[in-house]
């Protein structure tokens, strides 16, 4: 279904694309993040023409000088986004102008340059029209099956100079993605960490930059130590205000109705299931509530049964029930049933909407194909 913001691209097909057979077995078992689609979208900035050169071509890989900035200085930002097939084999995405204006804000921060809503969204059709067969089909309600896509930005100017670069490339690439729990959802166990810090005030904690991600990674390889699936950082500041995990918001429901997630600084990634998971508590009767909340509150409202579910929400996992938090000298969990109703009741109406089993009253689904 052509646009006015994917006829600009130029279609470079591929002459290789992948068999269908081969397609075929990716797609009954793709995992996650393995495998990916025929094509790729690139689109240039230069400081002296702006954006240009918008092209959906073969995949492959990116010839990059061994001096361009993002190898030195790491200007780069990326995004993660969903496309989901529904009965009736038209594909969609949810809520893609949240991401194209977190990527907005990311780019900002990074000293990039800003993408336009109509490039952002009409990148991922552009794309979607030329490898709409990658896009799986979901074998039942359970099967949480979709063709995750990666947009991003990299500095791509050959200069050692401590500059905003002068050179830019976006891409967006895709990849098929299984269901992120396999044989069930299981509540997982988070590492507290106490030596590393994710993002300081002032610092990049909002943006959805790859060096958030890479200094997260000591800590999450500290948390498996522990047998721990996540890790869970605290402020900088003082170590005593919860934050997030290291690629996923947190929620806490209390027994009174409340459901309170930490208020958004600029050391927390807003993130888009974040906000809807806000919008929908208040479907439920819920309310919804922004704040500050301590680790002494955690702790204390796990012990008396304030706090009756906790969970963690993102693209990925959508949400995932939280079992215990571990720290070095404790094991912090909730003193009731564990059934976690909130949380699965949330997830449920989340993902109904996303594969287009009940009304999208928000309209937050965007049609691709």
């Amino acid at each position: 279904m052509p646009t006015s913001s994917t006829t600009r691209f130029e279609i470079l097909p591929s002459n290789q694309p992948t068999a269908d057979s081969i397609r075929d077995n990716i797609l009954a078992n793709p995992g996650f993040g393995k495998h990916f689609s025929d094509h790729m979208v690139n689109i240039r900035w230069t400081v002296d023409a702006d954006w240009h050169g918008h092209q959906v071509r073969p995949y492959g890989p990116l010839t990059l000088d061994p001096a361009a900035s993002v190898l030195h200085y790491g200007q780069e930002i990326f995004e993660g986004i969903k496309a989901y097939r529904h009965a009736d084999g038209s594909v969609w995405t949810f809520r893609p102008e949240k991401n194209a204006e977190r990527f907005r804000r990311s780019a900002r921060r990074l000293a990039l340059p800003e993408l336009s809503d109509e490039d952002f969204i009409g990148s991922i059709k552009a794309l979607l029209a030329q490898d709409t067969t990658w896009v799986p089909t979901p074998s039942s309600d359970a099967d949480e099956c979709s063709l995750y896509l990666r947009p991003f930005m990299i500095a791509s100017e050959a200069f050692l100079g401590v500059r905003p670069a002068h050179e830019v490339d976006y891409y967006v690439i895709a990849s098929p993605a299984a269901s992120y729990f396999k044989g069930g959802i299981s509540p997982v166990s988070i590492w507290l960490s106490s030596h590393y810090k994710r993002a300081a005030p002032g610092g990049t904690g909002f943006a959805k930059c790859g060096g958030n991600y890479a200094a997260s990674l000591a800590a999450q390889k500290e948390a498996e130590a522990h047998g721990c699936g996540q890790v869970a950082f605290l402020d900088a500041e003082e170590s005593k205000w919860v934050e997030e995990l290291g690629g996923m918001n947190l929620f806490f429901v209390f027994k009174d109705g409340r459901l309170v997630t930490p208020r958004l600084t600029d050391t927390i990634l807003e993130g888009v299931t974040r906000n809807s998971v806000l919008t929908l508590a208040k479907d439920e009767g819920l309310t919804p509530e922004e704040r500050p909340i301590s680790i002494d509150e955690w702790r204390e409202g796990a012990a008396s049964g304030e706090i009756t579910e906790v969970f963690a929400c993102g693209t990925a996992a959508v949400i995932t029930p939280v079992g215990e938090l571990v720290t070095e000298n404790e094991r912090i969990r909730l003193n009731g049933d564990g059934g976690n109703d909130v949380a699965m009741r949330i997830r449920k109406k989340l993902l109904d909407v996303q594969y287009g089993r009940s009304e999208d009253k928000h309209g937050w689904l965007t049609r691709l194909v």
